[in-house]
C-alpha cells in the first residue's frame, strides 16, 4: 500500500491507523495536527481512522521554545 506523508512516498505492508503511523515516526500525538486528504482529523479519531492506498497525510508537529 502506498501513501504520501509530508510529500514523501511511503510503502506500508498493512493498513495502519493514524495513531500507529505517528508512532512509527516517534512523534507525540499530543503535539501534532494531522491532515488526511486535505481534511483535519480530530485527535480522538487518530486510533480509529485507518489509512488507505493513495492517501495523502500531512503531519504538523508543534515545537515550543523561547
Amino acid at each position: 500500500m502506498k501513501i504520501v506523508v509530508n510529500g514523501e512516498n511511503h510503502i506500508l505492508e498493512e493498513s495502519l491507523t493514524i495513531r500507529e503511523l505517528i508512532g512509527k515516526f516517534g512523534i507525540n500525538t499530543e503535539t501534532v495536527v494531522v491532515e488526511l486528504n486535505k481534511q483535519i482529523v480530530a485527535k480522538e479519531n487518530f486510533g480509529s481512522t485507518k489509512l488507505n492506498d493513495s492517501d495523502k497525510v500531512e503531519i504538523v508537529h508543534f515545537v515550543g521554545g523561547g
